[in-house]
């Protein structure tokens, strides 16, 4: 199965330690920093290496069957188990550079905290890490070579249900000595949210429950959604937003809305859409579509926003619930009606024809 691979460059004295890790693949946009108690954080892919710089990539080859059509299982490892089961997947390793080089491969900790997926620091282990073995531990490349990995996850009979977060991660770096008096170390990693529970998995699903238009302090037009994961299982939401019927008639986007926010089960937090400072106040009518896998969901409003920095406008009307029902609930709608129109239809008849 195909994957997005992402890179970064480890530049000599430039950091004490980089990090990324594989975004979302929902619509192939970059996921934004989690946080990680280093001194540089970065998730989104880098540009192409230059002569000198060393940097290596990652990318996960395998998913379920029954994912397939899920777009988070092709570039994270994304499960649901019942306890006892085992599962293994195989990730990619490549020296994207044109020099030979060591690489450690590994499985460390994750959790999400305040709306976003969080490393943990180093090699920090939990549940799931103790549940998850790789076949190698470390990799000596050529330039430009490949690798692969396989990582197998067991899951103890007596685990308690519940998901679990990690990182698969390879990293690479150069150790302080003489000339250098900074340790240069730079990651990749491909997200692990492994769910575990007898029978079938929990559903995933989310709430868009309020829109508020804004304007930075920097003057820049913005659109605040808070959402609320209903689900069972956690979720990486991004999505678009598009404007129409302005001032003047005017259209506008679609702007990309900020992406990076993770939610647990039951968590609320809020996606930001940051657009032009040079956008009209308004009216406008707003139409937010915001996904996860293959979950989405689609907000409208008449929206008006504000002309200070730092202010919040006004919604004066708001469709943030889903449009429509969903298909067994529309099915099942439809049986009632014609049941009860059914009944009427017969009582009728029975009346007129005493």
């Amino acid at each position: 199965m195909k994957g997005a691979r992402y890179w970064i460059p480890l530049l000599a004295l430039a950091v004490v330690q980089t990090v990324g890790v594989v975004p979302a693949a929902a619509d192939g946009m970059p996921g934004e920093p989690s946080p990680v108690p280093s001194a540089v954080e970065r998730a989104e892919p880098s540009p192409q290496p230059g002569a000198g710089e060393r940097s290596i990539g990652i990318k996960l080859l395998d998913a379920p069957e029954n994912r397939r059509d899920d777009p988070r299982a092709q570039a994270y490892i994304v499960d649901h188990l019942p306890p006892g089961s085992t599962i293994e997947r195989r990730v990619e390793v490549v020296n994207e550079s044109s020099e030979p080089m060591h690489v450690d491969v590994y499985a460390a900790a994750a959790d999400i905290v305040k709306g976003q997926f969080a490393f943990a620091a180093d090699r920090a282990a939990n549940e799931l890490t103790g549940w998850t073995s790789l076949d190698v531990s470390g990799l000596d490349l050529a330039a430009h070579e490949t690798a692969k990995v396989r990582a197998t996850i067991r899951v103890p009979k007596d685990a308690a249900a519940g998901e679990r977060y990690g990182v698969v991660w390879a990293q690479t770096g150069s150790p302080a000595d003489r000339r250098h008096n900074l340790a240069i170390t730079g990651r990749v990693g491909v997200r692990m949210y492994l769910d575990v529970g007898p029978g079938g998995e929990p559903a995933s699903d989310f709430e868009i429950e309020q829109l508020s238009p804004a304007r930075g302090r920097d003057g820049r037009a913005e659109l605040h959604a808070r959402i609320h994961n209903t689900g069972g299982r956690a979720l990486d939401v991004n999505g678009v937003l598009s404007l129409s019927d302005g001032p003047g008639g005017l259209r506008a986007g679609p702007f990309t809305a900020k992406t990076g926010t993770t939610l647990a089960p039951g968590d609320r937090a809020e996606a930001v859409v940051p657009l032009d400072s040079r956008l009209p106040d308004g009216p406008w009518n707003v139409e937010l579509t915001l996904r996860s896998g293959l979950v989405e969901h689609t907000a409208r409003a008449a929206a008006t926003f504000p002309t200070t920095p730092g202010g919040v406008g006004a919604v004066t009307a708001s469709a943030a619930q889903p449009e429509s029902y969903p298909a067994p609930a529309a099915a099942g709608l439809s049986a009632l009606v014609l049941a009860a129109g059914s009944f009427l239809f017969l009582r009728f008849h029975r009346r007129r024809r005493r």
